[in-house]
């Protein structure tokens, strides 16, 4: 098929070189403009683009869609049988989404109805969810609304953090829109129960609680690291930030939630607790809990909040 591509992060580049090597026609490459990254804040393209550009695939990046009547024309002019979208980063207009012959299939990263939105992998984490999957589904003007042509599942185990789930449903992503383009299914409208909002998230919402209980807490790190990234700070204000933790939700203590147990990294939780595994302090790098305490004292009896 003659397609169209629009995507923007790494979640996005598995589906792309799916389509490419299943021999589909790939006429341009949509994605967010290049922006400053690193530490340096040079100027780098997303990781689609570079996809694209090792693909030799010409490559389109405007700034805005909205109100956008050039690139409204330029995208018609494709005659694209299909627009292929994973996490593209713009709204499209209905005249796009009208565009090409077969309209616009998103890929999205959840089993919809059930986290419709911006963060659909770590929502699912952080719900405790024991499963999560990818829905291949005909675009419209609602958000995530329309009707679904497939979708596949995988499980949510104990160990799955979003980094691990989303390299999971990025490859699952791949292979069932090349699925969908060779079958063409009938789509079916969402079902009107079960749905729920994935919000964007902010840093704030890696803030620690340590009142929550030790399962709640491991699911809002998991969830969240690597990014917002999860964090708590000490009495003197210094923040920590958390990359790992490790589970005990059966630790009896008698402690207020916050409070380093032991020489070990215990944290006391509202029921339970979690020993922290990798941590970071101000200008350094994660490290283990051993080489941290090196060099940065956590007292037992210590409040983290």
């Amino acid at each position: 098929m003659r397609l169209i591509f629009m995507g923007t992060p790494e979640f996005s580049v598995p589906a792309l070189q799916a389509l490419h090597d299943a021999g589909h026609e790939i006429v341009a490459v949509y994605t967010q403009p290049p922006r400053p990254a690193g530490r340096g804040k040079a100027i780098r393209p997303s990781p689609v683009h570079k996809a694209a550009d090792a693909l030799g695939i010409p490559v389109r990046h405007p700034l805005s869609l909205r109100k956008n009547e050039e690139e409204w024309a330029a995208f018609a002019a494709l005659n694209a049988d299909a627009a292929i979208v994973a996490a593209y980063g713009l709204i499209l207009p209905q005249v796009m989404l009208d565009a090409p012959r077969l309209g616009c299939l998103n890929i999205h990263a959840s089993l919809l109805p059930r986290w419709r939105g911006a963060s659909p992998i770590q929502s699912s984490v952080l719900a405790g969810d024991t499963e999560s999957g990818v829905t291949i589904m005909q675009m419209e003007a609602g958000l995530d609304t329309g009707p679904m042509l497939v979708h596949a599942a995988t499980p949510i185990t104990p160990a799955t953090t979003a980094t691990t789930l989303h390299d999971a449903l990025s490859a699952l992503g791949g292979e069932l829109v090349v699925s969908v383009l060779s079958n063409l299914p009938q789509a079916t409208p969402q079902p009107e129960d079960g749905v729920t909002y994935a919000p964007r998230l902010t840093k704030e919402d890696g803030r620690i609680n340590w009142q929550d209980s030790a399962s709640a807490t491991d699911r809002r790190i998991r969830a969240l690291t690597p990014w917002p990234g999860t964090f708590t700070s000490t009495e003197d204000g210094t923040i920590l930030k958390i990359g790992s933790a490790e589970l005990l939700a059966d630790k009896q203590h008698s402690a207020p939630p916050g409070t380093v147990l032991d020489d070990t990294l215990t944290i006391a939780c509202g029921t339970g607790a979690l020993r922290l595994t990798l941590i970071q302090k101000p200008g350094g790098r994660m490290m283990d809990a051993q080489t941290f305490l090196r060099g940065f004292s956590l007292p037992s009896g210590t409040r983290l909040a």
